[in-house]
């Protein structure tokens, strides 16, 4: 990469690394940036999760106030988030990569069909909450959902920090900020057990790698403390946007 290249990548896991924290899409920033520079699709995806990992645990630290108390819940859920990482990860590399570069455009566009809706989603789990609807523990269709969102997470991963949100909200009974840290918890777990895979069986660019992490670090840190300050119409904005291009870049070829 040229050294404008590498300050992209490294401002995208920055972008992405917030992202995540906050809301749950920082892949669609990410991703882009390394078709754009010339990486293969499949590459590009292990080296973006890899290096998204590090953010991930930086969100989590920086919400650790809020999982307290809540071991139990993320013990359950984890497995789930665990099987389902590890599943995506497997079908990313078993299936040809035209699949995958065939898969993936609907896959964005799905992503960024949530990110615009989540602010109606946002107000729909506030009216169950408000009618004190949602249970107090998620049971077994919670677990299959959060299971299925790892599978998603672990093959791609674009917005199933959103998913996961969506899923919470309805099904656990809880402050949306403590299941928000449920939420950066699940997400780096499918997120670690996809990287550690891919480090063994999978083609890696280092380079992107590091940039994405030292990013991601800084972003997550930024997502915790301020970023739930950002106008959320901008943000969704930027993603819609990024995530547009990727889908050209990848269409278009």
């Amino acid at each position: 990469m040229t050294p404008l290249e590498m300050l992209a990548v490294l401002v995208a896991g920055m972008a992405a690394g917030t992202i995540n924290t906050v809301v749950g899409s920082g892949t669609l920033i990410t991703f882009p940036v390394l078709l754009a520079f010339g990486l293969p699709p499949v590459t590009a995806n292990v080296s973006n999760t890899i290096g998204l990992v590090p953010g991930s645990i930086s969100g989590v630290i920086g919400y650790r106030r809020e999982l307290s108390g809540q071991g139990a819940r993320l013990a359950r859920l984890g497995v789930a988030s665990l099987v389902g990482g590890l599943i995506g990860a497997v079908l990313l590399l078993r299936l040809p990569e035209g699949a995958f570069a065939a898969i993936v455009p609907v896959l964005i566009i799905l992503a960024l069909i949530l990110v615009v809706v989540q602010p109606r989603l946002s107000r729909w789990v506030a009216r169950r909450r408000e009618q004190d609807a949602a249970p107090e523990h998620g049971g077994p269709v919670l677990f299959g959902a959060v299971c299925a969102t790892g599978v998603y997470g672990g093959y791609f991963g674009a917005a199933q920090g959103v998913l996961l949100m969506g899923l919470l909200g309805v099904f656990v009974h809880d402050d949306l900020q403590r299941l928000n840290a449920v939420k950066n918890v699940l997400a780096l777990i499918v997120n670690a057990v996809a990287a550690v895979f891919f480090l063994v069986v999978a083609e890696v660019s280092w380079e992107a790698v590091a940039l994405i992490a030292v990013g991601s670090i800084i972003g997550g840190q930024i997502g915790a403390r301020v970023g739930r300050k950002l106008p959320p119409a901008v943000l969704r904005g930027v993603i819609v946007v990024v995530g547009l291009v990727a889908v050209a870049r990848m269409l278009l070829g």
